[in-house]
């Protein structure tokens, strides 16, 4: 008992000299001294500004504990520590080296280096942390396999120096690119491998295909390719697919050989689609979802027509103000092909967002990634609001992973701290293109780039040869113009088109547009555009009278406007939906003041999965205010809408001369043939009917020809070891003697 009396008295002299030694405090206090130890790079007012501290404030215990917090996650420091000495407040600190160059062995490819050194030269001058290295050194090798060189490795060497900085040395060694030789699609696959082509990112490595990096086996493209896949085969009904890929080596153990096997399974189409709402939402306000979900009873499950239910639902309660709600929904199995959708809403737990921090975003400025957020800090936490910020990010194209993890704080347990880690992927493209036919030969070539100087903005240079025309053209996108989720687009561009041997005329025409486009609804689309170009028309010696008379410069200033409701399932190669589109050019000063108009319309209608049914409709007047309307913005009908025809040459004609007219109007009508080389999975076959008609010529009323030409035939598509090729044969029904007419008509191209 003594012993222990003992023991406590010794515990109480201690307790008694801890306190009274002011190493720490138990009460806010003010500190007229804030000393700085340690620094060497870091001035003392940089380091109190990212601390927090201020000299002549209260502090207490927690202010101390978050500065220390806040100077640990500038990762400019290794240690810190803060005491209090003699009430005065001291701040030790040792920093961390800071990376003084980064250099790149073992690469020769100039492009390919100047790509990591993109990414290596954001991280000179900056502290060196081996976490933060080791980050950069998968990314580095991401892109690296990126460019074929799949098995790849790399080293890193650290190189200390005597004034507590590093330099750091990347020892690639690449080995042999990985070639995709072929790709095979086998299982239960449904639909054809040249659907299926389409759908992927990877491509075969043809002798000819020397621009492209799809040729190289890269394990994140293709698992990329397998989600391409499963949401393809979700959002044409059948649930159940499973998508698993694999490759081996093969032909003198350098190509290699890619196989998608896929079950598609069984078929699955909607059956009830249910909204469970309690006594908190009004029903009415939910009244066309319902209409919308009655629409979908029967057809076949698509997981995007799922999504978008849902996400309307979660905009409405939102509309509400129902913040802390969230919409979940079960599946349930009826009969044996049909899927019952229950939608319900969850109550959330009440969070809000303290903080959000963007990781990973070596080239990419952190205000684009910010710009997509939905959710920013300060508000309310919202799963559905939160999810969709990511998929924004998601979209943009240039990561190529974006992960999140959600945090309680530790200051608040009502508070999240939202961390999102983004891996940036090449953002930058050249590609170039080929093809010949009927019609003539073309040769394309560009190069794009979607996140120039990472500030989110798109690049592309373009230009196009055929046999009677050349264009070149350069625009620059900045898809978000100042957070107004409008797009600013500016294009400068040139064409150089000769006409001479079927309408007697050539111009050329240079000029440059600037406009904005943007969703005003869902899948409403507007785009504006105001332009100044200047053109050139020359004609023949041959030509008419009236073409002569238009020959000469002009300068136009127009201002276009364009509504597009697009309702496709989807923008590539659609199987059902419509999409409808009106352009109208109006001039606002013009040498030729004519007011264009333009509609487009398609339809497409799924029968089985792979019998098409498709309507398509195109219609174009052209009309002056003051005079004849100029030879150059006459109305033609495009080659694809009538085939049978040779392009520009049937129509209203004067002398020798095709001159189009005032107004224009094509109707195509297509089915697929899938009981026709069904054996052979590269070859789609399809049937149609064209029929078009150009009308009016303002300058002489006798030379209209009205008549409604129309052709029928088939038409085949085939994945060649040359590239895609397509031809048709076509049967004139209704022409004119004075119309040219063409039978066969072929194109063969591909890209490098």
């Amino acid at each position: 008992m003594k012993h222990f009396s003992k023991n406590i008295n010794n515990l109480f002299i201690l307790l008694l000299i801890y306190f009274l030694s002011g190493i720490s405090i138990l009460k806010a206090e003010k500190y007229e001294v804030i000393k700085v130890t340690g620094n060497n790079r870091l001035s003392v007012e940089t380091i109190l500004m990212f601390s927090g501290l201020e000299i002549g404030k209260d502090l207490n215990d927690n202010d101390l504990n978050i500065a220390i917090k806040k100077l640990y996650e500038t990762d400019y420091f290794k240690n810190i520590e803060i005491a209090i000495i003699n009430e005065r407040l001291e701040i030790k600190i040792i920093e961390n080296p800071i990376i003084q160059t980064i250099k790149i062995n073992g690469i020769k490819n100039k492009r390919i280096v100047r790509q990591l050194s993109e990414i290596t030269k954001k991280s000179e001058k900056y502290p060196f942390l081996m976490n933060n290295v080791k980050d950069q050194k998968n990314l580095l090798l991401n892109i690296i396999r990126t460019n074929g060189f799949y098995f790849s490795d790399v080293d890193i060497s650290v190189i200390n120096n005597k004034n507590n900085s590093v330099d750091l040395i990347y020892y690639f060694d690449l080995g042999e690119r990985a070639i995709i030789k072929d790709i095979n699609f086998q299982g239960n696959k449904i639909f054809k491998d040249t659907k299926l082509r389409n759908i992927i990112k990877s491509e075969e490595g043809k002798f000819w295909k020397f621009i492209t990096s799809n040729k190289y086996l890269d394990e994140r493209k293709v698992k990329i390719d397998e989600n391409l896949l499963i949401n393809y085969y979700k959002n044409k009904g059948y649930f159940n697919v499973n998508v698993k890929s694999s490759y081996a080596k093969n032909i003198n153990n350098k190509f290699f050989e890619l196989t998608f096997n896929i079950d598609a399974g069984k078929k699955f189409f909607f059956s009830n689609i249910n909204l469970n709402l309690d006594e908190n939402f009004d029903k009415g306000n939910f009244k066309e979802i319902n209409i919308k979900s009655q629409k979908l009873r029967g057809k076949k499950y698509s997981q995007k027509k799922l999504e978008e239910i849902i996400d309307d639902v979660n905009n409405i309660s939102l509309q509400k103000e129902f913040v802390f709600v969230d919409v979940k929904y079960d599946i349930s199995f009826v009969n044996d092909n049909l899927i019952q959708i229950d939608l319900r809403f969850q109550d959330l737990e009440k969070f809000f967002v303290e903080q959000i921090n963007i990781i990973g975003n070596f080239i990419t400025e952190e205000k684009v990634i910010r710009n997509s957020l939905i959710v920013d800090e300060g508000d309310p936490y919202n799963e559905f609001l939160f999810n969709k910020s990511i998929s924004n990010i998601k979209s943009k194209g240039f990561f190529r992973k974006v992960e999140s993890n959600v945090n309680s704080s530790s200051n608040d347990p009502q508070q999240k701290i939202i961390d999102i880690i983004v891996e940036e992927s090449p953002s930058g493209e050249i590609f170039a293109g080929a093809g010949t036919g009927t019609s003539g030969a073309t040769i394309s070539a560009g190069i794009k780039e979607n996140n120039y100087l990472g500030k989110g903005i798109k690049l592309a240079t373009n230009f196009n040869i055929s046999e009677d025309q050349i264009k070149g053209r350069f625009s620059i996108v900045n898809p978000n113009f100042r957070n107004s989720d409008r797009s600013l687009n500016t294009i400068v561009e040139s064409t150089s088109s000769d006409n001479l041997s079927t309408s007697g005329f050539k111009t050329s025409r240079t000029g440059l547009a600037i406009g904005t486009g943007f969703e005003q609804y869902s899948d409403l689309f507007i785009n504006l555009d105001i332009s100044a170009y200047y053109e050139k028309l020359e004609t023949s010696s041959t030509a008419s009278s009236h073409k002569k008379k238009q020959e000469g410069d002009y300068l136009e200033n127009l201002l276009t406007y364009k509504l597009t409701l697009n309702k496709l399932d989807q923008n590539f190669q659609p199987t059902d939906g419509y999409r409808v589109g009106f352009e109208q050019v109006l001039p606002i000063y013009s040498d030729d003041l004519s007011v264009e108009n333009t509609i487009n319309y398609s339809k497409y209608v799924s029968i089985t999965d792979n019998l098409i049914f498709s309507t398509k409709f195109f219609a174009k007047s052209v009309t002056s205010i003051d005079d004849d309307v100029r030879v150059s913005r006459r109305v033609y009908i495009p080659s694809s809408k009538l085939r049978g025809f040779e392009s520009g040459k049937f129509g209203p004609k004067d002398g020798n001369e095709y001159v189009g007219g005032n107004y224009a109007s094509a109707v195509n009508f297509n089915s697929t043939l899938p009981n026709f080389f069904s054996a052979n999975d590269d070859i789609d076959l399809s049937l149609f009917l064209d029929a078009a008609t150009i009308r009016e010529v303002d300058y002489d009323s006798s030379l209209e020809s009205s008549k409604v030409r129309s052709s029928t035939g088939i038409s085949v598509n085939w994945f060649t070891i040359l590239g895609p090729l397509s031809f048709s044969y076509a049967i004139p029904l209704t022409s004119e003697p004075s119309d040219t007419t063409e039978s066969f008509r072929f194109r063969i191209g591909t890209s490098f």
